[in-house]
Formats: C-alpha cells, structure tokens, sequence
C-alpha cells in the first residue's frame, strides 16, 4: 500500500497530489473536510480563505482519517491529528522513529496561522477561531523531538540544514519544538484578533 498524506487543501499543498497519486496508486488520506476539498478541487466555502485561493486538480481518490487514527506502512505508524483552524480540514500527523535503541517523536504540523481573505473577520467566526485554538494546544500537546512544519520557514528548516553541515542531525532536533511553534500561533492569533476588533 502507498499513501499520501495531506496537510490542507490549499494548491500550495494539494497541486500536485492528482499527479503524485496518477504516478503512484497511492491512497490519499486528509481530514474529512480536506478530503472533500480534495475530491473537488476547490477550497471550502467554509475555509478563511475561500474566494482569494486558486483551485487545483482534484484528487480521484481522498479519504477521510479520523482524529488519533493510525496508518501503517510496514513498521511505520503514523498518527493523524486533526488541526482545523487555517482549512477546515487541516490535518497533521506523528510517528516515532528508533535507530540504534534511541527513539524520536516526529511531528508534521499543519499551518496554525490565522490568514484569510481580505473580507474576512475571524472575530465574526469564533467556531473558526475555537477550532484553530483546539488545534494549537493540540500540536503543544505532542511528544515532539522533531518538528516538520507545513512552511519550511516556520521552523527555520534552511538555518538548520546550513548548521547540520557541523552538527548533523542534531541540528533538526528541538525537543520545545511544537511548544514554541503553539506559542508563537497563539500570539499571532491573538494579534489578529486585536487588529481586527479595532
């Protein structure tokens, strides 16, 4: 079995799945409203962003995962987080890797960011605003040695890769990594939220 994973269903993370899976065969696995995105091609109207996002290929074959569910690719198992908030199907997702009687939680987060289109008031969604909360503490709660984030900037992945020329892969590791990427999101949410009640 193969699998693709999602994070949201924005082109910038979905253009190339109806590709990658053409390709592939592989089953494509989403939150339940992503997955719907997905099979559509086009963002939901429920999503902060609709209507200022293009749409993309739509993917012939998406299926819903449920929050804590678990795939397994051999001795891989990856677990499904549900992080709503940026999409309404935000997804993320955690496994743990052993080598050599050592262990490390990885964590791929999903966007937490607060961004929409132009119209749009997070203030005037608080189901919006309580889902992307959920989410961040979701992500905080994480066993997390090393953090993947939807944006490579996020986590700063370009400095690490130049320090990994010296450190090695200790330099991807940061055991605060998701508890920082939780503190940041809620400040920038708190942000948002304050500029628009002004």
């Amino acid at each position: 079995m193969k699998y693709i994973l999602n994070s949201h269903a924005h082109y910038d993370h979905s253009g190339g799945i109806a590709a990658l899976q053409k390709l592939s065969g592989a089953k494509v696995l989403a939150g339940a409203a992503g997955a719907r995105a997905l099979s559509s091609g086009k963002t939901a109207p429920e999503d902060p962003q609709f209507g200022s996002i293009d749409d993309f290929p739509a993917v012939a074959n998406a299926h819903a995962v449920k929050e804590g569910e678990v795939v397994k690719l051999g001795e891989l198992s990856v677990t499904a987080h549900l992080t709503p908030g940026h999409t309404p199907g935000g997804a993320s997702w955690s496994w743990k890797v052993c080598d050599k009687g050592q262990c490390k939680n990885f964590v791929f987060a999903d966007s937490l960011t607060a961004v929409s289109a132009d119209n749009y008031k997070f203030s005037a969604h608080p189901e919006i605003v309580a889902s992307l909360e959920g989410s961040i503490a979701r992500i905080e709660a994480l066993p997390c040695d090393v953090l993947i984030t939807a944006h490579p900037g996020v986590f700063d992945l370009f400095e690490r890769q130049t320090r990994a020329a010296k450190e090695g892969v200790a330099a991807y590791g940061d055991g605060a990594a998701c508890r920082t990427l939780a503190a940041t999101s809620r400040t920038s949410l708190a942000k948002r939220l304050e500029t628009e009640a002004k």
